[in-house]
């Protein structure tokens, strides 16, 4: 396998952008404690055997350092009732009302100065100490069985292996949400979600490098992948996700609101991904290859693990073709290909180091990446033990 110097080049911009394994740890804690809050004896949810999990982009190991250095980081939660409340007995408002009331008296015995605040579909807590959290905590129920078998049927149809379909379809839920039209009336038309789901079927994507997953367990000392929470894997998909947001944050820095959202971004790059050890052979494929996973038709970006979902649903509303969201979003993918190619087909490591600041906001080591340069990437050939240059490879179709 080649041994190339712009997988080291690329992992130094990574590692820059990439939280300390501690703040993982500070938000695992989190939550933990806020778990354990829920189910204690004279918890108001306690009753309905709660848990609490964690979602988003801390569940997925993708949290990138804030591009400012006062800004917070989003751990998004849910709170899932697992028994006794039904859509047949409670409505929406009231299970929402239910979770706020734990959430308030979690705020008060932790001493959380910030009052609680309702979002539409969650409570969010502002929790600030040694690190800076918007905890959003999203109520929730399991979905009924018919709709199970539903999105079992047609992630089957879709082409996902059995086993994970019916596994993942098992972990969906109804939420909150107080735009919903009988969100105060007894309905059966609840929202659906599956963040657990959704990080199973990422999971399933991450363990295709299943040498560089080894590799992983054999330094934890652990048994099996499953004992490592996703932030200690550590793959080239994960990385890269990374890297494509911090470059879409930048591209679109002054005007957030109209740039490509990260569920797009992870899904495509997701689904491109063919589990790629060397982090640029992993960039190569995604970058060439994300853009031919958007449909033509709807669903264009489908929710891997509820197919009639799509996460591009906006782009065809009339606020989102005012903000040309589907022409952003193939804009920056354009610009991401010619600027990580730009990066790897340079030689000079000044070059290098100014583009890693403006494209990606990471400040890089000049001398360390002289060095890198310095030395030529090299491949083995076991059969002839001949040795000879690494070409440079581009990440343009």
């Amino acid at each position: 396998m080649p041994v190339s110097n712009r997988h080291h080049i690329i992992e130094s911009i990574a590692q820059k952008i990439e939280i300390p394994d501690s703040a993982y740890e500070i938000a695992e804690a989190r939550y933990r404690d806020l778990g354990t809050w829920f189910g204690r004896a004279d918890s108001h949810c306690g009753p309905f055997s709660p848990h609490i999990l964690a979602q988003g982009s801390f569940r997925l190991g993708t949290v990138n350092r804030p591009l400012n250095e006062d800004a917070t980081y989003d751990l998004d939660l849910s709170c899932k009732l697992e028994s006794g409340i039904t859509k047949e007995t409670w409505t929406q408002e009231q299970l929402k009302t239910l979770v706020g009331l734990d959430v308030e008296s979690y705020r008060k015995a932790r001493n959380i100065q910030e009052p609680k605040e309702e979002k539409h579909r969650c409570w969010r807590l502002i929790y600030a100490d040694e690190m800076s959290f918007h905890m959003d905590i999203v109520p929730c129920i399991p979905e009924e069985m018919v709709a199970r078998r539903t999105i079992e049927e047609a992630m089957l149809k879709a082409g996902s292996d059995r086993m994970l379909a019916e596994q993942v379809a098992n972990l969906t839920v109804s939420i909150t949400d107080n735009r919903h039209r009988n969100y105060r009336n007894l309905c059966f038309d609840w929202k659906l979600s599956n963040p657990e789901g959704y990080a199973r079927w990422f999971e399933s994507r991450m363990r295709q490098a299943k040498d560089l997953l080894e590799k992983r367990l054999m330094e934890m000392k652990k048994a099996k992948i499953d004992d490592l929470p996703a932030f200690r894997w550590k793959t080239p998909l994960q990385r890269c996700i990374q890297l494509l947001k911090r470059h879409r944050d930048i591209m679109f820095r002054k005007n957030p609101e109209v740039q490509p959202i990260s569920i797009i971004i992870t899904t495509l790059a997701a689904r491109a991904y063919q589990g790629e050890g060397d982090l640029g052979d992993a960039m190569e494929r995604i970058l060439n290859e994300m853009g031919t996973f958007v449909r033509a038709t709807a669903p264009r970006v489908p929710n891997p693990v509820n197919p009639a979902e799509d996460f591009a649903d906006k782009w065809s509303t009339a606020e989102g073709r005012k903000n040309k969201l589907e022409e952003n979003f193939n804009a920056w993918l354009v610009q991401a290909r010619a600027d990580f190619t730009t990066i790897a087909r340079s030689l000079d490591s000044d070059f290098i180091s100014e583009q890693a600041l403006q494209k990606l906001g990471s400040r890089v080591n000049t001398g360390a990446l002289r060095g890198t340069l310095s030395a030529p990437a090299v491949i083995f050939t076991p059969t002839q033990h001949t040795i000879r240059e690494a070409p440079a490879k581009p990440w343009m179709l």
